[in-house]
C-alpha cells in the first residue's frame, strides 16, 4: 500500500513478492510441490534430532553438531517457505515492511549460522581424520559446547548491524520485490535513499561472516583429501572418505548455489535463474541434509534401524527406501 504524500513520491507501507506470480498456471503444483519439500525437511530434521537424543551411539562430537545443523534447518525452512506457499495459496503476496526485514533478519543470521556451522563440522572431520590420536582430547564435549555457542552469537553480528541500517530506509516507491523472500538487494532497490555506502558496510560485513568459514572448510578439506590419499589400502581409503563425503555434499551444495546467486554479473538473463539457484540453498539444502546423512550414513542408519521396527509406517518406508 501507498499513500500519497508532498510532490511525486509515495510513502510504502508494504511490499509485493512477487515470488513465481509469472507463473500462474503452475500456481498449484508449486504449492503442492514446495508443501511436501517442507513438510519432508521439518520430518526428517526432526527424526534426524530425535535419534541424535535417543542412541547413545551417537552422543559424539560429529552428530551433536548434526543435530544442531538440523536445527538450523528447520528454522531456515521455517523462515522462507510458509510465506512462499501462503501466497501460492491465497495469491495474496504482500508483506509490511517490519514483516519483510524480520523474514531478511532470521533468513541472514541463519545463512550466517550455517557457515561458521559447516566450518565446524569441517574441523571435526580434519581432527577426526588427520589428527585421530588427538582427536578425544581436542574435540571434547566442552570444545564442542563452545563451537556451538560461539556459531550461534558470532552469527547475529553482521545482521544486526545490516538490519540497523535498513530501518533507518525510507520506501517511496516502486513496492514489488522480483524475489520470492526478502533479500538484501531486492529490498534496497525500492528505497529512496543513497545506500552506496550502507552497501560498502554490508559487504564487508557479509565478507567477514562468509569468508573465513569458507576459507576453514576449503582449507580442512584439502588437509582431510591429502591426508586420505595417503591412506595405502583401498579400504581405509573408502572408510576414511565415508566419514566426511555426506558433509562434503551439503557443502558443496550451500556454497555452490551461493556463490552462482551473489557473485555472478546481475544481468536480465540471469535475474530469473537467480530464483532457481536460490531454491537451492534455502529450500533444498535443508532436504537434502537428512536425506545425505541418513542414507549414507551406517550409524544413523543402524539408529533409524533400531527405532523403526517399533511403528509399522515408519518399517514400511524403511524397508522403500533401504
Amino acid at each position: 500500500m501507498a499513500n500519497p504524500e508532498s510532490g511525486n513520491q509515495t510513502v510504502v507501507t508494504e511490499f509485493i513478492l512477487l515470488g513465481f506470480g509469472n507463473l500462474p498456471e503452475l500456481r498449484f503444483f508449486l504449492f503442492l510441490l514446495f508443501l511436501f519439500i517442507y513438510v519432508v525437511t521439518v520430518a526428517g530434521n526432526l527424526l534426524i534430532i530425535a535419534l541424535v537424543v535417543v542412541d547413545r551411539h551417537l552422543h559424539t562430537p560429529m552428530y551433536f553438531f548434526l543435530g544442531n545443523l538440523s536445527c538450523l534447518e528447520i528454522c531456515y525452512s521455517s523462515t522462507i517457505l510458509p510465506r512462499l506457499l501462503a501466497g501460492l495459496l491465497t495469491r495474496d503476496r504482500t508483506i509490511s515492511i517490519p514483516g519483510c526485514l524480520t523474514q531478511y533478519y532470521f533468513f541472514g543470521f541463519l545463512a550466517a549460522a550455517e557457515c561458521y556451522l559447516l566450518a565446524a563440522m569441517s574441523y571435526d572431520r580434519y581432527l577426526a581424520i588427520c589428527k585421530p590420536l588427538r582427536y578425544a582430547t581436542l574435540m571434547n564435549g566442552r570444545s564442542c559446547l563452545q563451537l556451538s555457542v560461539a556459531t550461534w552469537l558470532s552469527s547475529s553480528l553482521a545482521i544486526d548491524i545490516t538490519i540497523f541500517l535498513m530501518q533507518r530506509l525510507d520506501f517511496c516507491g516502486p513496492n514489488e520485490i522480483d524475489h520470492f523472500f526478502c533479500d538484501f538487494l531486492p529490498i534496497i532497490k525500492l528505497t529512496c535513499d543513497d545506500t552506496r555506502m550502507m552497501e560498502l558496510v554490508t559487504t564487508a560485513l557479509a565478507a567477514v561472516c562468509t569468508l573465513p568459514p569458507f576459507l576453514i572448510t576449503l582449507a580442512t578439506y584439502v588437509c582431510i583429501i591429502t591426508t586420505i590419499l595417503r591412506i595405502p589400502s583401498t579400504t581405509g581409503k573408502r572408510k576414511a572418505f565415508s566419514t566426511c563425503s555426506s558433509h562434503l555434499i551439503v557443502v558443496s551444495v550451500f556454497y555452490g548455489a551461493i556463490m552462482i546467486v551473489y557473485l555472478l554479473p546481475k544481468t536480465d538473463t540471469l535475474r530469473d535463474l537467480n530464483k532457481v539457484f536460490s531454491i537451492f540453498y534455502t529450500v533444498l539444502t535443508p532436504l537434502v541434509n537428512p536425506l545425505v546423512y541418513s542414507l549414507r550414513n551406517r550409524e544413523v542408519k543402524a539408529a533409524w534401524g533400531k527405532v523403526a521396527p517399533k511403528f509399522s509406517v515408519v518399517k514400511r518406508i524403511q524397508t522403500f527406501l533401504w
